[in-house]
């Protein structure tokens, strides 16, 4: 019998042990304000002069978020590059530990593009971003088909300025593209007020060449949720194109072209004429 009871005391004993756990909390901090951001974006300089290459810095209690336009970074400390000369803006967005996010925008100058980058970037962007419309100067027309690795233009079916809308609406004489190093982003303005945004980003180390050995295209565009103006394969059920090769691209001109999957030499391509906006 008095076994039973002092077993019994036992177990009450260890129930309430079990029932008030220690813990060992750890106290997460304070959120802090915009206010209170240590980050900074410092351009490297060598002799005397601010070049593309950025060092960021964060020494907040935050997680870092940082956007520098063509991309992102979420390193406390980083160094990244700035492709085009000029104020360019980089973004912090901090994370606090209990959620709360914080940002601040940093001001760089960059007087030189000391560190190499394709001068691409330039072409597309200008100083920052630039306009681009249909090249109706081009005596093969602005848009149409031809044949792969053969035609850097319009070959076979040519369309001239004046018929574009009869292909895509609102995307003729008074439409335009912005490509801008603000986010990578394309943006195509149509001729009735009415836009449509996404992105856009490029591979100069994709050249193609021809059936002799020369090089047909430069490199490759890729856009995201937006194409360019009149952007579609119209033999393949009218679908967007978002892949195109690069077959001119410089301070004025830029051709582009398309074609299906598994197309060989001769075979059906698209083709595009763009020039810089005056």
């Amino acid at each position: 019998m008095k076994k039973s009871i002092i077993y019994s005391l036992l177990l009450i004993a260890l129930g309430f042990i079990a029932c008030d756990p220690i813990e060992d909390r750890e106290d997460i901090g304070g959120a802090i304000t915009a206010a209170d951001l240590e980050v900074t974006a410092t351009p490297l300089v060598i002799n005397g002069i601010n070049t593309n290459k950025i060092v960021l810095e964060n020494h907040s209690p935050v997680l870092s978020h940082w956007n520098y336009g063509i991309g992102t970074s979420t390193k406390s400390i980083d160094t990244v590059l700035m492709v085009v000369e000029g104020t360019s803006t980089i973004s912090f967005t901090g994370l606090n530990p209990n959620g709360i996010k914080i940002t601040k925008e940093i001001d760089v100058d960059v007087q030189d593009l000391y560190f190499e980058v394709s001068p691409s970037w330039g072409y597309l962007c200008g100083s920052g971003e630039k306009e681009w419309v249909w090249d109706e100067t081009h005596a093969d027309g602005v848009f149409g088909n031809g044949g792969y690795l053969g035609n850097t233009a319009p070959g076979w079916w040519k369309i001239y300025i004046n018929d574009i809308e009869g292909q895509a609406e609102g995307e003729g004489s008074g439409a335009s593209m912005v490509f801008s190093t603000n986010g990578a982003s394309l943006t195509k303005n149509y001729n009735t007020g009415a836009s449509a945004a996404g992105t856009f980003s490029f591979d100069m180390n994709a050249t193609t060449a021809d059936g002799n050995g020369a090089i047909w295209a430069q490199g490759m565009l890729y856009t995201k949720n937006v194409t360019v103006l009149c952007g579609k394969s119209i033999n393949e059920g009218d679908i967007d194109v978002n892949d195109y090769d690069i077959l001119t691209l410089n301070d004025t001109n830029m051709t582009l072209s398309y074609h299906a999957a598994g197309t060989g030499a001769w075979g059906e391509a698209w083709f595009w004429n763009f020039r810089a906006a005056d």
